[in-house]
């Protein structure tokens, strides 16, 4: 049998009051939040009190339905090289959100889970529903009132056996824009992810983040395409290295393209100004071109 599950966070103001919420059905779901917090903050949170609310059935699989790729790739990917690291980047600065991430760490172990991504804001019933109370619990503690928290978890009334397509699954209506906060904090988060130096050591770890069309003008003027940065990581080279970044703009051009600009400081390297497009596609966001320059301070 497998648990089917929204887990979704909000915040008003992104940081400013923020909520988390989880849910299966009107008789199974979960809601809280903070005076002050980030939608990030939220997601990871939704995943971690679904995961502490269904531990009494541990042989039971989750499966979780997120619009945050920010949440599904910390926990699916980059979370068990930020532990060897003592949860720390590859810059050396401490990883965020890492009192949950700790948390979350601890709660998976011996658990069955899937995670699947879903478009945010689009018509999908779980993922709305997650939304809603997620919004309604930020509102709340926008108003200084203590939010519904929910009935908790009372038992499988929505399970199904595994592989089976129920309405949680259907597929998602044609989607309406993010708030432009969070488009911006999510593709921020993803092009720091791609700069993590285990990610950018591995094609198969490189490759979840790229575009089929992605372009990369690099430092020394060299171009780079999904097959250059195989043929580099296969051969057991690397790709340039990074260093601390400051965000200096994160902008939609529209509900399906952000860009972003930052600065970035390599080891022993001149300081770079990065832009970036990504672009949303029905796999997520993907970084569609990225070009490197080095900063004139003339």
């Amino acid at each position: 049998m497998t648990i089917i599950a929204a887990a979704d966070g909000s915040a008003l103001g992104n940081p400013g009051p923020a909520g988390w919420a989880w849910y299966i059905d009107e008789e199974n779901w979960g809601a809280g939040g903070w005076d002050h917090g980030t939608n990030n903050m939220g997601e990871l949170q939704a995943v971690l009190e679904l995961f502490r609310a269904t531990a009494k059935e541990p042989d039971t699989e989750l499966k979780i339905l997120c619009d945050s790729q920010y949440a599904i790739n910390c926990i699916t990917k980059w979370m068990p090289g930020w532990k060897k690291k003592g949860w720390k980047k590859s810059d050396g600065k401490p990883v965020l959100n890492q009192d949950i991430l700790r948390e979350l760490d601890t709660v998976i172990v011996g658990r069955k889970y899937t995670f699947e991504w879903v478009k945010g804001h689009a018509g999908h019933e779980l993922n709305e529903e997650a939304d809603d109370r997620a919004r309604a619990a930020a509102t709340a503690h926008q108003s200084g009132k203590k939010p519904d928290g929910g009935p908790g978890y009372l038992g499988s009334s929505r399970s199904t056996p595994s592989g089976t397509l129920d309405q949680a699954e259907a597929p998602a209506a044609e989607a309406t824009p993010e708030p432009a906060a969070d488009l911006a904090s999510t593709v921020f988060e993803l092009e720091q992810g791609l700069l993590d130096a285990q990610v950018r050591a591995n094609f198969t770890e490189v490759s979840d983040f790229l575009h089929p069309s992605y372009q990369e003008v690099c430092r020394d003027g060299s171009l780079l395409d999904v097959s250059t940065v195989r043929s580099i990581l296969d051969a057991g080279g690397a790709l340039p290295a990074t260093g601390p970044v400051q965000l200096l703009t994160a902008r939609p051009l529209d509900s399906r393209l952000v860009l972003i600009a930052y600065r970035m400081s390599p080891e022993n390297s001149s300081v770079l100004v990065c832009s970036s497009w990504w672009q949303q596609t029905e796999r997520g966001w993907k970084l569609r071109f990225r070009q490197e320059t080095v900063e004139n301070h003339a």
